[in-house]
């Protein structure tokens, strides 16, 4: 599973620095990484993940017109992605300038997945968590995970 959050940099190639933690892990589960976008941010699955969706994906009964146009982008931009030697792995082009990937940035582990963000955006998204939080219907929600 992958949890908790990493700072790191975006270097002159394009490449990020996954996390040890995330490595094993994904070395666990096969040793491969597929990374697509979402909510704008990157998603990265491992590949026993990644092929989860694709059955769903295809499973699917109804395949709506917004359906297929977000299978196409989902896996159509989507990348299959290894760790170099010394943990890194390139992010492709149109990955990097969809999610805005700069400088700095942000890798936050959300269990079956992990997502990579742009600093400000990351700091954007944690401040609309906050303003959610003081909707009542928002907290009765996580009130019943017991927390």
């Amino acid at each position: 599973m992958f949890r908790g959050s990493s700072f790191h940099n975006l270097d002159e190639k394009g490449r990020i620095i996954i996390p040890t933690r995330f490595r094993n892990h994904i070395r666990d589960n096969g040793g491969m990484l597929m990374v697509s976008q979402m909510d704008g941010c990157l998603v990265g699955y491992t590949m026993g993940e990644w092929n989860k969706i694709e059955t769903k994906l295809m499973d699917m009964a109804e395949k709506s017109a917004k359906m297929r146009r977000f299978r196409r982008i989902f896996i159509g931009e989507a990348a299959e992605c290894s760790c170099d030697r010394q943990g890194r792995v390139l992010v492709p082009p149109t990955l990097r300038q969809y999610a805005e990937l700069m400088k700095e940035i942000v890798l936050v582990g959300v269990l079956d997945h992990f997502e990579i963000w742009s600093k400000e955006k990351w700091d954007a998204e944690k401040t609309h968590l906050f303003e959610d939080l003081k909707e009542e219907d928002f907290s009765n929600e996580i009130a019943k995970l017991g927390l």
